[in-house]
């Protein structure tokens, strides 16, 4: 026995020795490569061709550090402060738009003016050129510039000009500053069959608050089910996702954990509250831009069989960031930490994020569209909603709103006027086809076949694709026009009408039986990071 007891002792010596051996090497490794780069910087401040900027190299130096790392960890110097703390707040101060450059005019404009906002309260409107802010031109500045000029300080007051490219009137309006803050939710509301629905736009701010407030009006209104849709939502407070979840998980339930090389980072987050509706059905929606706080909302609810998840394979952010730890010369570093498990104890793996129950892919936007949305130089899209807009001072609600034959007859005349073109994809692929078929040397039996494609590719017509592909172009058009009468909300809200995902939600809720199914199969094998 003492024989025993002495090997066991001897043995945790040993591994202490080599613990210590290990902390030892690791530590002289740190001092070595610190004063390694000191000397460096030394000599080449001393020697090299040309000045150094202190600032940009040492910067440089950091970032590239911090980005073999993982894409989380970053250093924020002193110039970037405000850029930190609009991140951990989701606020900024400004006139509450978005802006854009439109390519045809080469001039930044207005693009969509925030509900209750400094630009929507003066009466600034889609498509309004911005021509100066205070004494500064802005007619020959980029999108950046023009950006941080509206921006500053909360209260502040500046003179911005305008011009209506409706009317052609030069206008100027004086705008005090705000702190801006998107709504946590963008919309709730009741859909068909007792179906609630509520889209959380972030977990910064206050949505716990918000979220509860609009349950608690859609279970009075009636609702018996919910949709709860995450869609784009990148996270926020791991605190606030906690207790959202404690609306529908009973009190003292583990909802995460996180863990870390010190202990002071490992925590353990429990619903703290009594809950509103342990029984209600929920599904959640997600796709790949859902992160964080979303994640851990929607895998909870999925480990602990109190939802089911619809959409496609989420994010995947498994990892705890402490956002502001304090560096000399009023610089900050966020820092990660510790990775998160959820209550069956899975992490989220880099890339690969929470499986869905259901998967629904969305419609994949067809290359015209993209085109005429995102990168036509004729602007034609942008420019029909800006004309259509001034010519219609209302409009049916978002839900009813359509545009006639005859709308889209005339935006499709102005397409084809305007000399819109755009890349097919079908030919690029045809031309790395036909390259390779003479490559590989089977060319020459083909080439009858080739050239009758080539033909029928080549024929680039333009009014044929407007209506092959009239359903995702028209409600692009219907949805930016909406957004000029019913802001966010509205877009969101007629987008809802054809939205796949959202329709095989309600269709697993209103068939019988058909949630508890799929809740029953639903798995929780472990995906530790």
């Amino acid at each position: 026995m003492k024989r025993l007891v002495f090997i066991v002792i001897s043995g945790v010596v040993g591994l202490l020795s080599v613990h210590a051996q290990e902390v030892k090497n690791h530590n002289l490794e740190v001092a070595k490569n610190l004063e390694i780069f000191n000397s460096l910087y030394k000599n080449l401040d001393l020697m090299y061709v040309d000045t150094l900027d202190a600032n940009k190299v040492v910067s440089t130096g950091i970032d590239a550090m911090l980005r073999s790392l993982d894409p989380y960890t970053e250093y924020y110097p002193e110039e970037r402060q405000k850029e930190l703390k609009q991140m951990l707040t989701g606020k900024y101060a400004g006139i509450g738009a978005l802006v854009r450059y439109h390519q045809q005019l080469k001039r930044v404009v207005i693009d969509e003016p925030y509900e209750g906002m400094p630009a929507a309260k003066v009466g600034l409107k889609k498509g309004d050129i911005i021509l100066q802010i205070d004494d500064t031109l802005m007619t020959d500045k980029q999108v950046g510039y023009v950006s941080s000029h509206l921006r500053g300080e909360a209260g502040s007051t500046f003179v911005l000009k305008i011009e209506r490219p409706s009317t052609g009137k030069k206008m100027s309006f004086k705008i005090t500053r705000e702190a801006i803050k998107m709504p946590e939710i963008t919309y709730y509301g009741m859909r068909q069959n007792g179906v609630g629905y509520i889209a959380l736009n972030s977990f910064t701010g206050e949505p716990a608050k918000a979220m509860r407030l609009a349950f608690l009006d859609l279970k009075k209104q009636g609702a018996q089910k919910l949709v709860l849709d995450l869609r784009g939502n990148g996270g926020g407070s791991l605190s606030e996702c906690v207790d959202i979840l404690n609306m529908w998980v009973p009190k003292g339930v583990k909802i995460v954990e996180t863990r870390g090389k010190l202990k002071r980072a490992n925590s353990e987050y429990k619903t703290r509250m009594e809950p509103v509706d342990t029984l209600m059905p929920i599904v959640v929606l997600v796709n790949g831009e859902t992160a964080s706080a979303s994640e851990i909302t929607s895998g909870a609810l999925q480990d602990l069989k109190r939802g089911i998840i619809i959409g496609t394979r989420t994010f995947g952010k498994g990892l705890v960031q402490i956002p502001n730890i304090d560096l000399p010369y009023n610089a900050n570093l966020k820092l990660t930490t510790s990775r998160y498990y959820l209550p069956s104890g899975r992490g989220i793996k880099m890339k690969e994020g929470i499986k869905p129950d259901v998967e629904v892919k969305p419609d994949t936007m067809a290359n015209i569209t993209l085109y005429l949305n995102r990168l036509d130089s004729t602007e034609t899209m942008f420019n029909y909603v800006v004309d259509y807009v001034a010519k219609h001072p209302t409009i049916a609600a978002a839900e009813d709103f359509h545009l006639t034959d005859a709308d889209y007859e005339d935006f499709k005349q102005r397409v084809i006027k305007a000399g819109f073109t755009y890349d097919q994809l079908s030919k690029k692929q045809f031309e790395e086809l036909e390259k390779t078929a003479k490559f590989e040397g089977y060319y020459d039996e083909a080439r009858a076949e080739f050239e009758a494609l080539k033909q029928k590719i080549d024929h680039h017509d333009v009014a044929r694709d407007l209506d092959l592909r009239r359903d995702e172009i028209q409600q692009l058009l219907e949805q930016d026009i909406v957004s000029a009468y019913e802001y966010q909300a509205g877009q969101l809200k007629l987008g809802l009408r054809k939205d796949k995902t959202l329709l095989e939600a309600e269709r697993i809720l209103n068939t019988e039986g058909e949630y508890q199914k799929v809740l029953n199969r639903v798995q929780t094998a472990k995906n530790v990071d």
